[in-house]
């Protein structure tokens, strides 16, 4: 397709995409509120909490099972942005960055409004969500980075020394994007991270699970789309450590029954491209999502975040109709998550009958506004 707004798309190829796009955001949402209760704990700890088999359901976090972190709030707030942008093109204002960059503004008010504010009438729907209004171990990074209004550039980045995995967690919505070239969604994933991790690798992980998941969203392999971010990856300065690590996380794949150890050896830490290698890894030797996920979530390192990327991995992967449905059933915010799935896929499919230079649904901009 040359481009999401002009292509012709077979009511089976939006079947297709709206599963993968819903697939993804839930799969995120699964993997990152199966990893919430235990991060931050070893194997053994996890292990002494929950048994033998470690974490095999989800466990309470942040006041109740099923519960999600400031990963897939901000994920949320991203997809948010890409329809804006898409609805603001008609007025010639055609900055996907800043209108990306707005909505995570939106969220970081969730992080200290007590609830929506009605007053704000171009806030739009997402940010009228009252269970988004609560802090779920928002990172430091990002809470400075969204402080203010002032927008960082690639030259001057926030926080230019942030190499955790913050930003990466919620920039798998920008390969949703499948109308657009690849190297054009690596560039925007690396300046809507640059807003609050300007480390580049913090930066090239992001660019990275962004071109992964698009080629996974125009259902190819995920050993071809991960092909395709080492090659785009090759031509950035600093890319080295996010190579290695996806280089490393393919070539651990042959190296025996995947498990903790194998897991840890691809890193234990929060930084991007650890996170990134472990769900990589996850995602390509999981029998299926549940076991992918379980193995995401179940070693040393940050499992909400790891559990994170390999579930919209995964998801985006596979559709929506491969999520484990217990999972789902007990998932906060899951009909948000649909929602905005839903609204994506729409405008990405039909925007031209949402919304023109000369016209638009009245009811579209009152969930999207241009202002």
């Amino acid at each position: 397709m040359s481009s999401a707004t002009t292509a012709v798309w077979g009511r089976a190829e939006q079947q297709d995409f709206r599963s993968r796009v819903r697939g993804a955001l839930l799969g995120g949402a699964i993997g990152d509120a199966l990893g919430a209760g235990v991060g931050g704990l070893t194997l053994e700890e996890i292990r002494e909490a929950h048994g033998a088999d470690a974490v095999t359901d989800f466990v309470a976090a942040h006041g109740g099972r099923g519960r999600v972190t400031a990963a897939t709030q901000l994920t949320l707030f991203t997809v948010d942005g890409l329809i804006r942008a898409q609805v603001r093109r008609d007025t010639g204002a055609w900055h996907p960055p800043t209108d990306v960059h707005q909505a995570h503004l939106r969220w970081a008010a969730t992080q200290h409004d007590w609830g929506p504010d009605e007053r704000r009438k171009d806030n739009g729907w997402l940010a009228a969500q009252e269970w988004l209004y609560s802090r779920r171990a928002p990172t430091r990074e990002c809470l400075g980075g969204f402080g203010d209004t002032l927008m960082g550039t690639l030259d001057r980045p926030k926080n230019p020394t942030a190499h955790d995995s913050a930003a990466l967690t919620r920039s798998a919505p920008f390969g949703l994007l499948v109308g657009w070239e690849p190297q054009l969604v690596f560039q925007l994933a690396v300046e809507c991270a640059a807003q609050t991790h300007g480390h580049p690798t913090a930066l090239l992980s992001a660019g990275a699970l962004a071109v992964i998941v698009h080629g996974l969203a125009r259902g190819e392999t995920l050993d071809g789309s991960v092909q395709h971010a080492l090659a785009l990856l090759a031509e950035r300065p600093g890319h080295e450590p996010v190579t290695d690590a996806l280089q490393q996380a393919l070539g651990t794949v042959r190296q025996g029954i995947p498990g903790p150890a194998l897991i840890e050896s691809l890193g234990a830490t929060d930084s991007a491209e650890e996170v990134l290698a472990v769900a990589v890894y996850c995602a390509l030797v999981g029998e299926d999502i549940r076991h992918g996920l379980r193995l995401a979530v179940n070693h040393g390192g940050p499992s909400a975040a790891t559990g994170a990327v390999c579930g919209a991995l995964l998801g985006a992967l596979h559709g929506e109709t491969a999520l484990p449905p217990a999972w789902l059933a007990e998932l906060e915010g899951r009909a948000t998550l649909l929602e905005l799935a839903d609204d994506f896929a729409m405008e990405m499919t039909q925007g031209p009958a949402l919304h023109s230079p000369a016209t638009a649904a009245p009811g579209w901009l009152a969930r999207y506004p241009r202002g």
